[in-house]
């Protein structure tokens, strides 16, 4: 198993070698649209395009599909050929939750006058998203699945089809 596959594990996909690598684009589509508009809303400091990304990630959090993928599922992979993406797995879509408070938090401290503190968040928060989408190596899923380890508790490895 690839080092890109490992990564893919962690946040709980079960592919292939085949798999991952006809999605190896499809699957940084959303990290990477979500990445240039979050700089571009701390290059503005725009609490408003931040604050507009909160919903995006509660969905990509809460439910199975990123509103992104829909972008993938329903446009560029038929130019492209490339195959549907699936189904967030369970830390995938915790991941997403864990960026969409710290966006909250980052849309709020600018719309509250804290650009300095906004941006402290915001500097962070930029190569945490980098990371992912270009190495699909995702720091929220990892931690999240050690701290899963220590409690004993299993954390599912893929999200059940039920398309």
């Amino acid at each position: 198993m690839s080092w890109t596959e490992r990564n893919l594990a962690v946040q709980g996909y079960c592919l292939t070698g085949e798999e991952a690598h006809r999605l190896r684009w499809a699957l940084r589509l959303p990290t990477g649209l979500c990445l240039m508009l979050v700089s571009l809303g701390l290059a503005l400091q725009s609490a408003v395009l931040l604050l507009a990304l909160v919903p995006v990630g509660a969905v990509a959090g809460w439910t199975r599909r990123h509103p992104f993928d829909l972008i993938w599922n329903y446009g560029l992979r038929h130019l492209s050929g490339g195959p549907e993406l699936p189904p967030n797995p369970t830390p995938r879509r915790h991941a997403f939750k864990l960026g969409t408070i710290w966006l909250l938090a980052i849309g709020l401290l600018f719309a509250l006058g804290q650009p300095t503190a906004a941006l402290i968040l915001g500097a962070i928060l930029l190569p945490v998203c980098g990371l992912v989408t270009l190495t699909n190596f995702c720091i929220p899923s990892t931690l999240l699945g050690i701290w899963s380890r220590r409690r004993g508790t299993a954390v599912p490895t893929q999200v059940p089809d039920t398309t």
